[in-house]
């Protein structure tokens, strides 16, 4: 027999991609199989903070530049990344998520390193849009 009590488990928001959901830039996914197993089982909500900001899928690569976020060609993505990472703080705030698994690298979702802007490849310290609301938020995050 089950056990009832007043504790309900802890929902952690992750990165859509990292769910196996084809929302990346490029139109691909980055599966990680610990996160669609939290998903799966229904302990994790996949977002996609870009695509919440109004994104394609496909679009174009963009990273963060000064501070704007900007595709190489110079077209600023900005405002589409902070409406997205707003409304993903919100869905985890209407969630009460403590955690977030969140894309490692990406300018939305990258924790503590991201693509430094000069579209190299090169990284430096920083936290992309979503990750850093969330994290000021006090969200813990990891990045995969």
């Amino acid at each position: 027999m089950k056990k009832e009590n007043n504790l309900k488990e802890e929902v952690i928001l992750v990165s859509s991609c990292l769910a196996g959901i084809p929302c990346r830039y490029n139109g691909k996914a980055a599966p990680n199989a610990e996160v669609i197993e939290l998903v799966e089982s229904g302990r994790a909500i996949p977002v996609c903070p870009e695509v919440l900001g109004g994104l394609p899928t496909p679009r174009p690569a963009a990273e963060i530049v000064g501070d704007k976020v900007l595709s190489q060609e110079g077209e600023d993505f900005t405002p589409e990344f902070i409406y997205g990472a707003k409304k993903t703080l919100k869905i985890a705030e209407e969630l009460e998520c403590k955690k977030a698994i969140l894309k490692s690298g990406s300018p939305s979702c990258g924790f503590r390193k991201i693509y430094d802007g000069t579209f190299t490849g090169n990284m430096k310290e920083a936290n992309g849009i979503a990750a850093q609301l969330l994290h000021d938020n006090g969200i813990e995050i990891e990045s995969r």
